[in-house]
């Protein structure tokens, strides 16, 4: 499942994980740390949605 920024639309596909910002691929949604924010617009993980 891939989580959507509902701000600006950056996919998180964890396959890929978010190498610039230490999130190694393969890393589940769940399991980044809480203080990650957006990469593209700097909100954070609460105002991603799942994605099927």
């Amino acid at each position: 499942m891939k989580y959507v920024c509902n701000v600006c639309g950056y996919v998180y596909d964890p396959k890929v994980g978010d190498s610039e910002h230490g999130i190694e691929p393969g890393t589940a949604f769940e399991d980044i740390p809480d203080d990650w924010v957006c990469p593209d617009c700097g909100v954070g993980k609460s105002e991603f949605s799942a994605q099927e």
